[in-house]
């Protein structure tokens, strides 16, 4: 990862619109994992969000997972440490 931000000038959800990233209550997150899944910088993207502790960014699809997804994530890493 870079020592900045300069990633997400390279990432492909500044070029969707927003709404993609909030699927409503039901509705499919696949059209936002999509476009994770073809990023040059997804994993800058997971890194980031995972090192947040603020709730405020923890909302939406963020490095091709769900805020569970990410919770699943944050659990496995707390148990193998």
């Amino acid at each position: 990862m870079t020592d900045s931000q300069d990633w997400r000038e390279e990432a492909l959800c500044s070029q969707v619109g927003g709404d993609l990233w909030f699927p409503d209550k039901g509705g499919t997150p696949r059209p936002a994992k999509s476009v994770c899944a073809m990023c040059p910088v997804r994993q800058e993207c997971l890194d980031d969000v995972m090192a947040r502790t603020d709730v405020v960014d923890d909302y939406g699809i963020r490095g091709g997972l769900s805020p569970k997804q990410r919770d699943r994530l944050r659990a496995q890493q707390r148990e193998a440490a």
